[in-house]
This record gives C-alpha cells, structure tokens and sequence, in this order.
C-alpha cells in the first residue's frame, strides 16, 4: 500500500486500504497481541498462546479472523 502511494497508485493504495479493513477489525477485536498472535498461530508460526492473565481469542473472534486473512489472500 504505502509503495503504491508513493510510486503515485493513489487508486490502488486505497483500495487496499478499504479491503483491509474487516482484517484490521479482526486484529483489534480484542486485546492486543491476543489477534496478533492468533493471526500469525493461523499462518503456521508457532506463536504459541499469550500469557495470563491474556487469554486465547475467542472462537467467535478467530473465525472472524479467519475469514479476513482468507479474503486478503493471506491463508
């Protein structure tokens, strides 16, 4: 996004900053780095789960996640 702005795509950065909102959401969904952590658990790095008194992210929240990595390309 930001290489697009500054070589002069305007269009094209802003369209991948409206379609990266929902993936943003996700990752603000609860508290950070529970998402964070969970988004790169998703990618197959081994983050492992944050420490108390953080929880894991609920599953409501993960499927969520889940569904904006995939609509970005991401998984």
């Amino acid at each position: 996004m930001v290489h697009d702005f500054l070589n002069g795509n305007i269009e094209e950065a802003r369209k991948f900053q409206l379609d990266s909102i929902p993936l943003i959401n996700a990752l603000f969904s609860e508290v950070n780095p529970i998402p964070v952590k969970e988004a790169l658990n998703i990618m197959g790095y081994n983050f492992g789960t944050p420490r108390l008194p953080l929880t894991k992210l609920t599953e409501k929240n993960r499927d969520i996640l889940i569904s904006a990595m995939k609509d970005l390309n991401l998984l």
